[in-house]
Order: C-alpha cells, then sequence, then structure tokens
C-alpha cells in the first residue's frame, strides 16, 4: 500500500506540474495588456511602462512563472491587479461561498441519487424503473443555469420564498445556508440523475456475480442481497462519480454563481478575465486543478483500500 500510494503522490506532484505550466502560458498568450486595460485608452507609454515595472509585467515568462509557482508553493498567490490586495485573501473570502455550495450540492445530490438509483435497480423493468430512468434522462439534458432560473422565477419571485440572489454571509447559519439552497439544488439536479444511472448499471451487474446467487440460495431475500452485499460492492464506480462531481460542482460553478450572483470563485474568475486580472486568474485555475488533481487522488487511494487488487 505503501509503494501504491508514493506512485500516486509522485504521478499527482507531476500533473500539478504539467497543469502549472499549461495554464500559465496560456493566460499568458491572451491577448490584451493588463495594465493599457488599468489605465484606459488615453494613457500614455510611459505610464503603461511604469504600471508594467509595478504589477512585476515586465519580466521575462520563464522568471514570471518561477516567481509564480514559488509564491503558491509557499502560499503566497501574489497581489491583484485590479484589486491590490493578496489573492489570497481573495480566495479565502471566496472559498467561505464555494466550498460550502459544493458540499451542499454533493450533499442532495447523493441523497437523491442513492434511494432513486436503488430503487431502479430492486425494480429492473417495470414501472418505477422506467420512470426512474425517463426521469434521469430529463436531469441530464435540463441545463443547470436554465433549471437554476425556473427555481428563482418559481420560488423568488412566484412563492417569494428566499431571495432572488445574493449572499447572506455565515454571521447566520441559517441565512447562510438559505442563500445557497437554490444554486446548490440547481447544480445537485443533473448531478444526481448521473449518479442514480451509474448506481442502477453497477447495482444490476453486481447482482448477475455468483457470490450473490450463493447469498439468495442461502435463504437472503432479494432486498436483503441488494442492501447488504451488492451494494456496498456497486461502490468502485459510484465514487468514482462522486469524486469527480464535488471537482465539478467545486470548478465548474461559475454560471450558476453569476446567476444567483454568489460571490464564489466561480465569479472571482469570471470577473478576473473580464479586468484582465491575469494574477487571480491563474492562481484560482490552479487551486481549482490541484482541488481536482487532489480528490483523484483519494479516490484512487479509497480504490485501493476497497479492492485490494488495484494496488498491483
Amino acid at each position: 500500500m505503501l509503494s501504491y500510494f508514493l506512485s500516486r503522490a509522485l504521478a499527482m506532484i507531476l500533473s500539478l506540474a504539467v497543469a502549472s505550466v499549461v495554464i500559465f502560458c496560456l493566460i499568458e498568450v491572451i491577448p490584451g495588456d493588463p495594465a493599457s486595460f488599468m489605465l484606459g485608452l488615453n494613457a500614455t507609454d510611459e505610464a503603461v511602462a511604469n504600471l508594467r515595472a509595478e504589477l512585476g509585467l515586465d519580466g521575462g515568462l520563464l522568471p514570471r512563472y518561477l516567481a509564480w509557482v514559488g509564491g503558491m508553493v509557499q502560499g503566497d498567490f501574489g497581489l491583484s491587479y485590479t484589486y491590490r490586495v493578496p489573492v489570497a485573501d481573495l480566495i479565502q473570502d471566496r472559498l467561505a461561498v464555494s466550498l460550502p455550495l459544493a458540499i451542499y450540492a454533493l450533499i442532495l445530490s447523493t441523497a437523491l441519487a442513492i434511494p432513486v438509483g436503488v430503487l431502479a435497480a430492486a425494480k429492473r423493468g417495470a414501472w418505477p424503473d422506467l420512470g426512474v430512468m425517463a426521469a434521469a434522462q430529463i436531469g441530464i439534458a435540463i441545463p443547470n443555469f436554465w433549471f437554476a432560473m425556473l427555481l428563482v422565477l418559481l420560488f423568488a419571485i412566484q412563492l417569494q420564498w428566499v431571495s432572488a440572489g445574493g449572499f447572506a454571509g455565515w454571521d447566520s447559519f441559517g441565512a447562510g445556508l438559505a442563500s445557497l439552497t437554490l444554486p446548490a439544488f440547481a447544480l445537485a439536479l443533473p448531478q444526481a440523475a448521473i449518479l442514480a444511472r451509474v448506481l442502477r448499471s453497477a447495482l444490476l451487474e453486481t447482482l448477475e456475480q455468483d457470490y450473490i446467487r450463493t447469498a439468495r440460495a442461502k435463504g437472503l431475500s432479494r432486498r436483503q442481497t441488494l442492501w447488504r452485499h451488492a451494494l456496498r460492492n456497486a461502490g468502485i464506480p459510484v465514487m468514482t462519480i462522486l469524486g469527480l462531481q464535488f471537482s465539478f460542482l467545486l470548478a465548474g460553478a461559475i454560471i450558476i454563481e453569476n446567476v444567483f450572483f454568489l460571490p464564489g470563485l466561480g465569479r472571482l474568475i469570471f470577473q478576473g478575465i473580464t479586468q484582465r486580472d491575469l494574477i487571480v486568474v491563474e492562481s484560482v485555475t490552479m487551486l481549482l486543478v490541484f482541488a481536482v488533481i487532489l480528490v483523484t487522488f483519494l479516490v484512487d487511494l479509497a480504490y485501493a483500500a476497497l479492492d485490494p487488487r488495484l494496488r498491483r
């Protein structure tokens, strides 16, 4: 297990190194100079040159890349061009919204998908199975931003149960959670549909195994076999989807955060792009990539713990 852990850790470090190079190069070649953008069209060449020197943009790409990576390793993400505050402070403030939103949406999607997926597998071919699969197909097809706008129209405008957007903060836990409820549902629905379909397929495949037939032959009912044996052994593909979903929910909520005017990481990236705040875009993107790779690394370790054959 130790050798497997070390090999996966090395792969994670190499992936992060390659990702940092790709992110830095792609963002740096985007047309438009941040200094010229900040000063406007009437700025003189001297003023632009002075601001570029102040922002550290007058050096070569390699020294700037090494300084950026070296700073991130030490927890220093640099200074925002626009806000003139450390990027780490911006990330910390926005992460207080994006991370709870991702966890909330993941909990909702899992709570919806597991009973629905088990029901579909238990009633294979019957109307509950057909209904669940039809609903799951619709859930996958509906864009989450469109579903988010429907939720706003119904619960915020028509029923007026919650606000249409914004974040109330964590001074009141209930108010903060209420602010994230509609966005979490908008994110959770497509993910729940995907997870339910994967869980159903994994359970049906597991129920065909010989040890399941042996358990049934010993007197266990189909329901007992399903919950005691099949559900646990169908966990590996489900864990894969859960890991990917958490990464997506954390990194892919840009549209939802803009629909609900949430001050999260996705909205920060969007603002950084529009304001040509390259250091913010690079640092936040790298943080999200790190989250995706870390979750994948943890899922791989969980695989090895559940199935020792994968360690080889």
